[in-house]
């Protein structure tokens, strides 16, 4: 059996999908796993042993589509759900495809009315609807990343001052509404009694030099200066990830890392939340997960997606986020991993 996943992007939406690809090739008798991606998403996937081969959209959809037809797919498995992964089915004339349910209707619901009926559950249990007729499960063995066995590391990559463990506060986003505030971080960080790694891309070296200019020994900003994969090191080094909605969160995931997850115009309602194999949001919840957002507003969620700036101007969500709660959990989650490695 052949099977094609597809999923163009955004790292966190295709670290979302990896309990699809090891929940099929390991419970479907030689299956062979094909998966379709941005070429820009490759470290999230290159290294994961349960993908028998990659394909990559880079600019035009043509271009990657004559060799996908001669590899005579037995399935379709669709996880982004839009025009374009239209296209591919429609060109591969696949008779069995499966997509997704999206949901758009509650999700309009949620933002413009704030009637939840989103089910109470993360999207890694609608992405395994589709693999649910071939009589795969979830396992509940949560998220994959898979780190390049060539290259590591060190502690000469970090600064001696977070040898002895830091807190990996991820600060970007994809959406400006979706982030915290510079001034929050240096609020946090100044509150922080530990030493704290500032994670994100390039585009967000300007906020973090902000950040880290109140403490550059306290305070490391490593953005810009690791790519995806080296990123992805850092955030499992960390006692603790603190982060916005966004990409390394669902990482840290992964990697089991306790999360302190901060939420803004958008809401964990949608889905998103970090996930640890088995948890939602209100019956079963993780002890590794900690979410806080401002629930005090009749105008949140304003987006499924997000903002450039608020539609307000108040910025609300965010800005009124308590630091010190943020803070008060940081220290009971380093306190007991220190009583367990002590034990």
């Amino acid at each position: 059996m052949k099977v094609l996943i597809v999923r163009f992007s955004s790292i966190g939406d295709i670290v979302l999908t990896t309990p699809v690809i090891r929940c099929l090739k390991k419970q479907v008798r030689a299956v062979e796993i094909h998966y379709l991606t941005k070429a820009a998403y490759s470290p999230l996937l290159v290294h994961n042993p349960y993908i028998d081969r990659l394909w990559y959209l880079n600019d035009e959809l043509e271009e990657v589509l004559d060799g996908l037809k001669k590899e005579k797919f037995d399935y379709v498995i669709d996880l982004h759900n839009n025009l374009r992964t239209l296209r591919v089915k429609k060109a591969l004339n696949v008779k069995k495809t499966f997509s997704f349910p999206k949901l758009n209707v509650q999700k309009w619901l949620l933002t413009n009315l704030k009637l939840n009926l989103m089910p109470d559950k993360s999207i890694v249990e609608r992405y395994m609807t589709t693999v649910a007729s071939l009589n795969v499960k979830n396992d509940g063995k949560g998220l994959d990343y898979f780190l390049s066995p060539d290259h590591r590391l060190t502690n000469t990559d970090i600064p001696m001052s977070h040898w002895g463990g830091y807190v990996g506060c991820v600060i970007g986003g994809s959406m400006n509404t979706k982030k915290l505030p510079v001034h929050k971080w240096q609020e946090f960080c100044a509150k922080s009694p530990y030493p704290v790694m500032l994670l994100g891309g390039p585009e967000d070296k300007h906020e973090g030099n902000e950040i880290a200019e109140a403490d550059p020994i306290k305070i490391y900003n490593s953005c810009g200066k690791f790519n995806i994969a080296e990123s992805a090191e850092l955030v499992k080094m960390a006692r603790v990830v603190v982060s916005n909605d966004t990409g390394l969160m669902h990482i840290a995931a992964a990697f089991k890392k306790p999360v302190i997850s901060l939420w803004g115009n958008t809401t964990p309602e949608m889905g998103m939340f970090p996930y640890y194999g088995y948890n939602n949001l209100k019956e079963i919840k993780a002890p590794e997960l900690t979410i806080i957002e401002n629930r005090n507003l009749g105008c949140r969620p304003c987006s499924k997606i997000g903002y450039d700036k608020c539609p307000k101007g108040h910025f609300r969500c965010m800005n009124e986020l308590d630091m010190d709660v943020a803070v008060k959990k940081l220290t009971e989650i380093w306190g007991s991993m220190k009583n367990k490695v002590a034990h």
